[in-house]
């Protein structure tokens, strides 16, 4: 008998004394929480966005689609960077005002080779305002997840209002549980016993969110 089995075994023995009929696990727990925190206008939920980024200490920018090349050509530029990160399904535009050499995010990079890139520019799956995150999904325009984890300066764009959301429980709607999904509330950071703030452990030292207007944000 194998682990799996032992396990499974014991699973059984534990279910044995529970009716085929029972309540199904789903609804056997009321889930009536709060969903949102108050009532929001997808402007307001923008803004909330954007303070709770800054609360985290990551850099967050606005534009709109036409000014989105330049802004991230400035960004790069002001980073000193001489080359960037791109995920293979990246909207080329985005970068066509920069010259700084495109790295290709490729299976077979070792951690040495990323760790030697400036930066990594991505776009984002989803941002929960409430929380101040962005969640990454692996998607084609993201890119595999080390990409985000080893450079140390990150540019995240968001498309707002669409990709923005409330709360968790209304990101989850959006995301597929079987992708890989990245959660990033600011730069990496951790504190240590006496709680001195150190950043960049364990991903970006640097994490810019550009937030790319799109169409008309209704507001109340």
């Amino acid at each position: 008998m194998n682990s799996r089995e032992r396990i499974l075994g014991r699973v059984r023995r534990a279910l044995a004394d529970v009716p085929r009929d029972d309540t199904p696990y789903e609804r056997a727990v009321p889930r009536d929480y709060v969903r949102e925190h108050g009532d929001r206008s997808a402007e307001q939920t923008v803004e909330l966005l954007a303070e709770n980024l800054a609360d985290y200490r990551a850099l967050v920018h606005r534009t709109d689609a036409g000014g989105l090349a330049a802004l991230i050509a400035g960004l790069l530029d002001k980073r000193g960077a001489t080359s960037v990160l791109v995920p293979p399904g990246l909207d080329e535009a985005w970068l066509g005002a920069t010259g700084v050499t495109r790295v290709a995010d490729r299976a077979e990079s070792t951690p040495g080779e990323l760790d030697r890139v400036d930066s990594v520019v991505t776009a984002c799956a989803v941002a929960i305002a409430e929380t101040g995150t962005l969640v990454l999904d692996g998607s084609p325009d993201q890119g595999r997840r080390r990409i985000t984890l080893v450079p140390d300066h990150h540019i995240c764009v968001v498309r707002v209002p669409d990709q923005v959301v409330s709360s968790v429980p209304q990101g989850l709607e959006r995301l597929d549980p079987a992708r890989p999904l990245t959660w990033i509330s600011g730069p990496s950071a951790t504190s240590d016993i006496e709680l001195d703030r150190v950043e960049g452990v364990h991903g970006p030292r640097t994490l810019e969110v550009v937030l790319v207007r799109q169409g008309r944000i209704e507001s109340t």
